[in-house]
This record gives structure tokens, C-alpha cells and sequence, in this order.
């Protein structure tokens, strides 16, 4: 299974330079996962820079993959691996459903760069 995280969805959507890392994981519909709290990030930003219908496009293509609710297991996961690796939240929540779902992270976040079941491709 794989997590793209925020940062590769808009690497994609953007099709800016470092979008080819995570083409493959993205459109391999079937190993794809997507945490809610990528939605709401993705979701986010695209509203704040583009206009609300272009991030609604987006995110229905983003339900393509499987989409994982945040929680009572996950919450608590997240709280234990928040602390353990001093990350942030939306991190931990994304590093708690790929731990819960043995997926693999593809992200450009640094935070995830020395994790174990990480793709880490840094921001040209």
C-alpha cells in the first residue's frame, strides 16, 4: 500500500519537476490510501491559492484511492509516534495510518526523511 502525502498530491497536481516521484504511487488507484488529513491539507492549500471549485475537483480525485478516517486507534497511535519522533501532528496521523496499513510514505516533508517505509524525494 502506499500514502502519498501533501506535498507529492501537489507536486502532481502541479505537474512541477518533482511530480514523476509520485505519478506511480498516485495512479495505482488499487495500493493507494489517502488519510483524511491529506484531503483537508491538500483541500486547503488549493482554496487559499487557486479558488474552492479547483479544490473540490481535486480531492474527488484524490477519493480514487482508499480514504482512511482518523480514529480512536489512529489517534492514539499517532499521540505515541508524535512523541517518540517529535513530529507534528499531520505527520504523526500520516505516519500512524501507514504504519496501521503497512503502507509506504512518498512525500518531500523532511520530517519523514529518516523513517523506516519512507520515499523521501527533496524539493527541487
Amino acid at each position: 500500500m502506499n500514502i502519498v502525502d501533501s506535498s507529492g498530491w501537489l507536486e502532481y497536481f502541479a505537474n512541477s519537476k518533482n511530480a514523476k516521484n509520485f505519478q506511480k504511487p498516485i495512479e495505482t488507484t488499487k495500493k493507494l490510501i489517502v488519510p483524511t488529513i491529506i484531503l483537508y491539507e491538500v483541500f486547503k492549500k488549493i482554496l487559499k491559492e487557486k479558488n474552492k471549485d479547483l479544490a473540490l475537483m481535486v480531492v474527488a480525485n484524490m477519493k480514487q484511492g482508499a480514504v482512511i478516517d482518523f480514529d480512536f486507534n489512529l489517534s492514539i497511535l499517532a499521540a505515541n509516534l508524535s512523541q517518540k519522533y517529535n513530529l507534528p501532528m499531520a505527520d504523526s496521523i500520516i505516519l500512524a495510518t501507514a504504519r496501521e496499513h503497512n503502507a509506504i510514505i512518498w512525500t518531500q516533508d523532511s520530517d519523514f526523511r529518516n523513517l523506516k517505509n519512507v520515499k523521501y524525494f527533496p524539493k527541487k
